[in-house]
């Protein structure tokens, strides 16, 4: 029997320089290109504000972890918990003004009429055949019937 090996850490980014992964190096890149628009954009005063604040916004989404996950996960779930209601309230008359009234149907004692069900001997060979999934036929009856699996 041939043996194969398992991987072992699957959820760990693959390093592609150094210790920085593809994401935080996309990230990176990002954040240095607008540290580069704002450079030409805005003056000394404004670029060295805006340029600060850049590195801690791209440095905290390419860097930090909460709860052993990436920042952008911790963001996306905490604007999704804001989103919620906070708390959740049963209202026991919401949806009697949607119920449509509906003209009851009445039925006569005469027009129902009751299925016989199977034998015990019958349902005893319908299992058999279920059991034996279809191998077992069935036993000759007088009538020349037998029992037929359905689907072979």
């Amino acid at each position: 029997m041939q043996q194969f090996t398992v991987p072992q850490f699957i959820d760990v980014e693959d390093k592609i320089i150094g210790p920085i992964t593809s994401r935080q190096f996309l990230i990176l890149i990002a954040g240095s290109m607008l540290i580069a628009l704002s450079w030409k954009i805005f003056d000394f005063s404004a670029f060295v504000f805006f340029s600060s604040l850049d590195v801690i916004i791209f440095g905290s989404f390419a860097f930090v972890r909460v709860n052993s996950m990436p920042f952008h996960f911790f963001v996306l779930n905490f604007l999704q918990t804001l989103r919620r209601p906070a708390l959740r309230v049963w209202n026991k008359s919401f949806g009697k003004d949607f119920i449509v009234d509906e003209p009851e149907i009445v039925i006569k004692n005469e027009e129902i009429h009751y299925k016989t069900g199977f034998s015990s001997s019958r349902l005893n060979e319908l299992s058999l055949v279920v059991d034996t999934q279809g191998s077992y036929r069935g036993e000759k009856k007088e009538g020349g019937s037998e029992i037929k699996s359905v689907g072979r």
